[in-house]
């Protein structure tokens, strides 16, 4: 019987599956977190995760899953005279606009239809409506499999509306797609670790704009564990203000290692390649939920057109093979169903597995 001692392969999004050389970092020994041995580790990971994600900015390791930098985001950067524009196309994105209320931010919602992308018209036409000091957007909608243009968005913001900021949560995008912080204009942006850097739960990574960072010197109530000014300070030092969860920085280190050995063209070619694949695939046997043009390549969600039982399915891949999908999330449960396309999977380990999902249903 399967249990949580078994290893499964994981197509959910996220975590993802793990290779050996991953999990073989996360058993290195412990460091002092104010070593001199910690601090030349945190240190090369910083610079080679500048060159991940093309920036010279302020690169921030954050013992927490991404969705805590929803929170640091606003609390850091949103003064409580201030407005949020949170762009809302599935249920991550929304998750952001509930969270910026809580942090007891004014906040205005631009939804758009679960399934379509945010496009810069609209996001441009909100914008004019009124003063915002920030935009939210997710760079790639896990709940809908929907990847938006964020060069596009930055560069019309950058442009039309200088003073706001723009943040972006690339939890499920992050490494797995093409991402480019100072070109783009961005002022902050994360993302999980478990997602498309294949390493397991525990840590994300925060870039901060030089100018978010200045802004946030003058926000008061910014808390204390996602507190910027910590951050930055601790940074000069090569640490964190808390204790880092050390074993996933020594496996973002392998990785990071990995993904500039294989240049990012490369990893973004390789992610294109296997998501090309399960859409053929689903074309085929389903339907994709999202339209062309704007389809994710770190996951596929799938509308459930021949009503399968995905939890029965689950169960079956699982208990023959160790393997699992993930099902439709939020309001899309059952109704759609997803294939991820991140961590250290292969086309072929994705043909023999929709061969055996075939199997099933």
């Amino acid at each position: 019987m399967a249990n949580w001692r078994t290893p499964p392969k994981l197509y959910i999004p996220g975590p993802v599956h793990t290779c050996d050389d991953i999990l073989d970092a996360l058993s290195g020994y412990p460091l002092g977190h104010r070593a001199p041995e910690y601090s030349k580790l945190h240190e090369e990971v910083v610079t080679m995760l500048k060159q991940v994600l093309f920036t010279e900015q302020n690169v921030f390791l954050v013992s927490s899953s991404g969705s805590g930098i929803w929170e640091a985001s606003i609390r850091n950067c949103i003064q409580r005279d201030e407005k949020v524009l949170n762009v809302g196309c599935g249920a991550f994105s929304d998750k952001y606009h509930g969270v910026t209320k809580s942090c007891e931010r004014e906040a205005d919602m631009l939804a758009i239809e679960w399934g379509k992308e945010c496009t810069v018209a609209d996001i441009d036409a909100a914008l004019a409506k009124d003063n915002y000091g920030a935009v939210t957007v997710v760079h790639n909608e896990t709940s809908t499999g929907v990847t938006n243009d964020i060069e596009a968005i930055g560069k019309m913001i950058h442009e039309k509306y200088p003073d706001t900021l723009f943040f972006v949560d690339s939890v499920s995008g992050m490494a797995g797609l093409p991402l480019k912080f100072d070109d783009w204009h961005i002022d902050i942006v994360f993302a999980s670790m478990q997602k498309a850097f294949g390493v397991p739960p525990g840590l994300a990574v925060c870039v901060v704009s030089d100018r978010a960072l200045t802004k946030s010197e003058s926000v008061p109530g910014r808390g204390y564990y996602f507190d910027f000014q910590e951050y930055k300070k601790m940074a000069a030092k090569h640490q964190t203000p808390q204790t880092p969860a050390i074993p996933q920085i020594m496996a973002l280190h392998k990785r990071c290692e990995m993904l500039l050995a294989e240049g990012m063209e490369n990893v973004w070619a390789r992610h294109k390649e296997m998501a090309e694949y399960v859409r053929s695939w689903a074309a085929e046997n389903f339907s994709l939920f999202a339209p062309e043009g704007c389809r994710s390549n770190t996951l596929t969600t799938i509308s459930n057109t021949k009503g399968i039982d995905i939890k029965k399915v689950n169960a079956a891949l699982f208990e023959k093979h160790g393997w699992v999908f993930g099902n439709g999330y939020g309001k899309l449960k059952d109704k759609t169903f997803r294939i991820a396309t991140m961590g250290d999977v292969t086309v072929d380990d994705l043909k023999q597995f929709t061969a055996w999902i075939d199997e099933e249903i």
